[in-house]
């Protein structure tokens, strides 16, 4: 195993997520229990944040691995509407407005996407 692959867990390739699709996988933090990530293809860019409304702390697919998204590609919580723009993950719509995701640094490496751990 090299320097980078201990820096660098691999979530999943990047060609199993559709461009413009959301996905849920797990990841591994600190020797904790796995906790469920939300990931958004963009392009040959990935962006993750954990699968945890700011607003109560509960989970946002409305069923695993499958999320809700409005009109205009917003991420909707399936319990309680809070409406998430995936620019930045914040919060514009729903009991939670200002808030944000919490955001998981990945990496896209030689088609793999990775968690980047720092």
């Amino acid at each position: 195993m090299t320097a980078a692959d201990e820096q660098h867990d691999a979530l999943l390739r990047l060609d199993q997520l559709e461009d413009g699709a959301l996905c849920e996988t797990e990841a591994r933090f600190e020797g904790n229990d796995a906790e469920s990530l939300i990931l958004l293809r963009e392009g040959d860019d990935v962006r993750a944040w954990l699968n945890v409304c700011p607003h109560a702390g509960r989970r946002l697919d409305w069923a695993p691995g499958r999320f809700l998204k409005d009109k205009q590609g917003r991420l909707v919580c399936a319990v309680h509407g809070a409406t998430f723009e995936l620019e930045r993950g914040e919060c514009v719509a729903g009991p939670c407005r200002g808030a944000a995701l919490r955001t998981v640094p990945v990496v896209v490496d030689a088609g793999v996407v990775r968690l980047l751990r720092t």
